[in-house]
């Protein structure tokens, strides 16, 4: 994470600008995609290159995905995939000898939180020594912070009803204690299926208020005023702010470059 990091700072200071001169990336995204798939196109632009883009349902066709990584071998210098069935992403990656990135899945979204761990960096020197807690549903982005806290030795907590519940993680079903112990707050969007069973979890101002001196809250976006989050806690000091996101271009431009060379 560290040599990913410095990379991400080098090319924000402006170097590495044509390091991809004359590569092609493909790109498979769902047409709903925005922060994930702007970030991408542009970091390949930025940096010299060459994007194709193609809707995510191109690899659903009845062509084998070992067909495709076969021929795309031919032309394309990396592919970033985002789509729900990582067991695709996996299969894909197996088949092709340029590397393939995910860009998320139904299980796990590794970019944006090792990009939100590079934006925390930025504001918090202390960012590996704090309490991280997630107050969510059992889904791709708890599952991420889960995987990034195990690989990372991060102290992180889920705050969830009973029945919710990450496997193989601290959780907390208690709110107020939850953010008692907390430095970083995160979030995801709910289910309208699950949103009463939420509602005494909505992350508000006068909650965060409670948690450790300099918390910060950083809620996954798409994220809904009123149902995870509060319309005052969005406006409040402890959010951090749609700026924060900016680091997302350049963590997944060092993703592609350290993929490429590590290849």
């Amino acid at each position: 994470m560290n040599n990913l990091f410095m990379l991400a700072d080098e090319i924000k200071l402006g170097k590495h600008k044509n390091d991809l001169m004359g590569k092609t990336i493909i790109l498979f995204f769902p047409n709903s995609s925005i922060r994930t798939r702007v970030t991408f196109e542009k970091g390949v632009h930025l940096l010299g290159g060459q994007a194709i883009l193609f809707p995510s349902d191109s690899l659903d066709k009845k062509e084998k995905i070992e067909d495709v990584a076969g021929y795309l071998n031919n032309w394309a210098d990396c592919v970033i995939i985002r789509h729900g069935n990582i067991d695709l992403i996996e299969q894909f990656s197996q088949q092709s000898i340029i590397p393939t990135i995910n860009a998320m899945t139904a299980v796990n979204h590794p970019c944006e939180i090792l990009a939100d761990l590079y934006a925390i960096s930025k504001l918090r020197n202390d960012y590996m020594d704090l309490n991280y807690t997630f107050v969510g549903v059992n889904a791709n982005i708890g599952k991420a912070w889960a995987e990034a806290a195990n690989a990372f030795g991060i102290a992180f907590t889920q705050c969830c009803p009973k029945g919710y519940e990450i496997e193989n993680v601290n959780v907390e079903h208690d709110i107020a204690e939850a953010i008692k112990q907390s430095d970083i707050v995160l979030t995801d969007s709910i289910k309208e299926e699950y949103l009463n069973d939420f509602k005494p979890y909505q992350i508000t101002t006068d909650l965060m208020r409670y948690a450790k001196l300099g918390a910060l809250l950083n809620p996954c976006p798409p994220f809904f005023r009123g149902e995870e989050v509060s319309e005052d806690v969005i406006d409040s000091e402890f959010f951090v702010g749609y700026e924060f996101k900016k680091s997302s271009l350049y963590v997944q431009q060092a993703i592609i470059l350290y993929a490429m060379c590590s290849k």
